[in-house]
């Protein structure tokens, strides 16, 4: 077993030193003509880049000093981020460089040679003059001589040297532009989505009763009291019936970022609040923070339900608590109740679909994905999971996953923008 583990993370650096050199070449070597300051510089950067993003991830598992983890966060993740941003920008380059260099040739060939200037008419009658000695007659421009003429193939370094960094300024602009803009995204808080969601069992009264979902709030050294107090104003201008924090609510202990959290207390619904635990928690003090967001007046609920008026609301744990025997208990929190109430399962990971068709739920609402964050990650996350992102139908069983409030190592999203899903609930009676 370690020997496979060993080769997987021998494979995972080859192929990171790789991609790294090959980036380095497009955006560095190619773009100078022969070694010296820029290219020096281009290999700092992206090293230091990496010795950054893995310092960030290390100090935050390893629980170095907070005021540590806030230093190495912001530029280390959002290396990461630009990285396979310019990694995928080169790659394109690739298409377009041929194309431009053709272009470049065909311009060239078709272009007439500029008729060579006449001589200037002299002021004075011109006098004899004597011919120069032949030892002194201008030579053929040569290889050592200072500009090749046009006819010269040491042109086309000059044309090569030109399409690369065309290429590579494109491809920086690119990669930057992507992640400044998908970084503003997340900073700007997330946007508000509504989903009407039919339930056969749900009574006539409760027609159009509004949940609020939010998940993957992820608070912690990058996203802090701020981006909390942002979350909880667009929560409450939705006006809920009732709250539902799906899970990975911290990236870190109660010590660092309870006062982070501390907004969650301004959580306003007619019917509450309720948290249930995601993968992230058990990273943090699954405990400590089942406490504190009680203490915030949060309901957690761990393998439990609550009858509400017009239906059961249920909450079970993460997968990832079954390592420390907190796992999810499907049969503590659904194995008694009366199956004609219409049920709402709150489960972070849509994994948990099937347990929920097993046990009559009528509703799960999740997180955890992201809807994949940074693109192409959605094709990963598709893959991992039943359901991206949106709502979906198990059976008789409907499943909405959330694409997150927040965001995971970078404070970036692409192609997943962030979201709070007010779930309105329809009765068909209605």
């Amino acid at each position: 077993m370690v020997v496979v583990f060993a080769l997987v993370a021998l494979l995972v650096v080859g192929v990171l030193v790789a991609a790294n050199w090959y980036m380095w070449r497009r955006l560095f070597r190619d773009t100078t003509r022969s070694p010296g300051a820029v290219r020096r510089i281009g290999a700092a950067v992206i090293a230091g880049g990496w010795l950054l993003a893995v310092g960030a991830l290390v100090a935050e598992q390893a629980g170095a000093p907070f005021w540590l983890q806030r230093v190495l966060a912001w530029p280390g993740f959002l290396w990461l981020a630009l990285s396979i941003y310019l990694l995928l920008a080169v790659l394109a380059g690739e298409v377009v460089r041929p194309l431009l260099r053709r272009f470049l040739e065909r311009r060239a060939a078709t272009t007439p040679p500029k008729p060579p200037e006449a001589p200037e008419a002299p002021e004075t009658p011109e006098t004899p003059q004597t011919p120069e000695p032949a030892s002194e007659a201008p030579q053929t421009p040569g290889p050592g001589s200072g500009t090749p003429p046009p006819s010269s193939p040491l042109a086309l370094p000059s044309r090569r040297l030109f399409v690369s960094r065309v290429v590579a300024g494109a491809a920086a602009a690119a990669a930057v532009g992507t992640v400044g803009y998908g970084t503003y995204g997340v900073l700007n808080g997330p946007s508000v989505k509504r989903v009407t969601v039919p339930l056969a069992k749900l009574p006539r009264a409760a027609h159009g009763y509004r949940i609020a979902v939010v998940s993957d709030i992820h608070l912690g050294p990058v996203l802090g009291r701020g981006f909390a107090q942002k979350v909880v104003d667009t929560i409450n201008s939705t006006q809920p019936d009732l709250v539902a924090v799906v899970g990975d609510l911290v990236d870190g202990s109660v010590k660092d970022l309870g006062p982070a959290a501390a907004p969650l207390a301004q959580l306003k619904a007619r019917d509450g609040a309720y948290f249930v635990t995601g993968n992230h928690e058990y990273f943090s003090g699954a405990e400590e923070w089942v406490a504190e967001v009680r203490r915030l007046g949060l309901l957690p609920l761990e393998n439990a339900r609550t009858e509400l008026p017009h239906f059961d609301l249920a909450g079970v744990n993460d997968v990832a608590g079954e390592d420390e025997g907190q796992g999810p208990d499907y049969a503590k929190a659904l194995g008694d109740r009366d199956r004609s109430r219409a049920c709402v399962l709150l489960a972070h990971q849509p994994v948990q679909i099937h347990d929920a068709v097993d046990h009559g739920v009528d509703l799960q609402l999740s997180g955890h994905t992201h809807g994949g964050q940074l693109w192409p990650g959605n094709l990963i996350a598709g893959a991992a999971n039943p359901t991206l992102a949106g709502l979906e139908r198990y059976g008789d069983t409907q499943l909405y996953v959330s694409r997150g409030a927040g965001a995971w190592g970078p404070p970036t999203r692409v192609g997943a923008p962030s979201d709070i899903t007010v779930i309105e609930l329809a009765s068909r009676q209605a």
